[in-house]
């Protein structure tokens, strides 16, 4: 399948109102967003300059738009076939482009429209793919108190806003740390006796350690290369009765629900600033991280543990914009999330994952 996501390299001349086909590179389209209104959505700002660019016709714009490096003019129903859109705003961008082409004249409704459902939903890879078979166990409690801190560094679970809905995973899906913050449908399969009716979603928060001293199946549950969640007790006992104590399940990636933007936590001190990444939402799982000061130039930053990200540059007095990257390649910037006068110990608030 054809990945679309440098669909749209030519765009507008941003220091003037006409229009430049020359090839605008992302990096110069980010300091044109950093500034404008510094939300960090990136589809706004580009909205914004289409209000100023408001007296050039539809015609001009073609010139200038691009698809998988072949002209909006020239595009055919074949060259729609097996298109993959990462993100759901590529498709809307796209679509608003192309109701206004010829090829709508020759396509009928219900074909474009069954092809932009299909495009929607291979925009996030993570979500509505198969079920996969593993196992369940629970810990933590009664109150889930016991599931706090962890080896992704989220600290608090209750009142970073994943509650008691989280699950340890085993070291085939832990990744190193990388998979923290992912979601998870599971359901009780295949035991009448245990298992409940329905289904739950957790955020992966923590680590379940493989015990080598005991086989797979009968206490090593989370010993390579065995799929196991180690649930709170409390959401555990959403699909399966307590004295289950493990229970067959089949899971599945869907995206993460979250309010709000992603959260910023810096603690360290001067010359070692660490991240702490929290309520990210789609992906969930951090893959990258960048930092930009108002004296520098972006940065990329090293993941220490969990989702502490460090850099180790002079950062103190400087607004602080953040980059974030998660596993299926989606890329969300938070321009200026922390003002120039913050302080270790601080958490702020950037944008989300729509």
């Amino acid at each position: 399948m054809e990945d679309s996501s440098n669909w749209f390299m030519s765009i507008w001349n941003l220091e003037s109102d006409d229009l430049d086909c020359t090839n605008l590179e992302s990096d110069d389209l980010d300091e044109h967003m950093e500034g404008s209104n510094g939300t960090g959505e990136e589809s706004d700002d580009l909205d914004e300059h289409l209000e100023d660019t408001k007296g050039i016709e539809e015609e001009t714009l073609y010139d200038c738009a691009l698809f998988n490096g072949k002209p909006y003019r020239e595009l055919t129903t074949e060259d729609l076939h097996g298109v993959a859109f990462k993100t759901i705003e590529d498709v809307e961008s796209f679509y608003s482009l192309l109701i206004i082409h010829p090829i709508m004249k020759m396509a009928s409704a219900v074909f474009f429209l069954v092809g932009l459902l299909a495009m929607v939903t291979s925009a996030h890879g993570y979500g509505g793919g198969g079920w996969v078979n593993a196992r369940a166990t629970f810990y933590g409690g009664g109150d889930a108190s016991g599931t706090m801190g962890g080896a992704c560094g989220y600290g608090n679970l209750y009142s970073q806003g994943y509650g008691t809905n989280t699950a340890a995973l085993s070291t085939a899906l832990f990744n190193n740390g990388l998979g923290c913050g992912s979601c998870y449908e599971i359901r009780c399969v295949n035991d009448p006796k245990w298992c409940l009716p329905g289904s739950i979603v957790v955020t992966a928060t923590n680590f379940c350690p493989p015990n080598n001293a005991l086989p797979n199946n009968a206490g090593g549950w989370c010993n390579p290369p065995q799929h196991h969640f180690d649930l709170s007790q409390p959401v555990f006992q959403h699909i399966a009765q307590y004295k289950a104590g493990v229970v067959p399940v089949s899971y599945r990636r869907v995206p993460c629900r979250r309010r709000g933007g992603i959260r910023f936590t810096i603690n360290g001190h001067s010359y070692f600033n660490l991240v702490l990444i929290t309520n990210v939402g789609g992906a969930g799982d951090v893959h990258s991280v960048s930092v930009k000061g108002s004296k520098t130039g972006w940065q990329l930053m090293s993941r220490n543990w969990g989702q502490n990200w460090q850099s180790n540059s002079y950062l103190n007095g400087q607004a602080l914009s953040f980059k974030v990257t998660t596993s299926d390649g989606r890329t969300v910037v938070s321009y200026n999330a922390a003002p120039a006068r913050w302080s270790f110990g601080q958490t702020f608030t950037g944008a989300q994952f729509r």
